[in-house]
């Protein structure tokens, strides 16, 4: 039975959260996967209350993180060529770069999610964390790279 679009979307929230902590820690990706799987599924987040990753769809979250780290050599590349003239990928907050790792890396290896799901998604999740023009630099970069790698 396919994976909820809910349990997607946090397993997506949870890809984005491990590749920034993996960028800003240097933890390894088996480590990080292993991480989140023990102690961060399956537990609410902020307390009793807080909203649970039990829903998570775990093998999509490390098939997303661990596709990330071994296509970022490709990945890396491709984002950079859809920033403006003179941007360099290491000049993005590492949360952005996490995101639009992972949305290049969904666009490029799962045909099956459809191209306005991905880019909705992540756009969503860059709402989450920034309140500035990043959602809509998400949106271009992403429809840039959709139409690189789908057309």
């Amino acid at each position: 039975m396919p994976a909820s679009h809910q349990a997607r979307s946090v397993a997506r929230l949870a890809a984005v959260q491990a590749l920034y902590q993996m960028e800003v820690s240097g933890t390894g990706v088996e480590a990080v996967v292993r991480e989140f799987s023990d102690h961060r599924f399956d537990r609410a987040i902020g307390g009793e209350d807080g909203e649970a990753l039990a829903a998570a769809d775990e093998a999509f979250f490390a098939e997303l993180v661990r596709g990330v780290v071994a296509e970022q050599r490709r990945i890396d590349p491709s984002i950079a060529q859809r920033l403006a003239q003179g941007w360099r990928l290491e000049r993005l907050d590492a949360t952005v770069r996490a995101i639009l790792r992972a949305g290049a890396f969904e666009l490029a290896h799962r045909p099956d999610v459809p191209v306005e799901v991905v880019i909705n998604e992540y756009v969503d999740l860059a709402r989450s964390f920034f309140e500035g023009p990043e959602p809509g630099f998400v949106n271009a970069a992403l429809d840039g790279l959709a139409r690189d790698v789908r057309a």
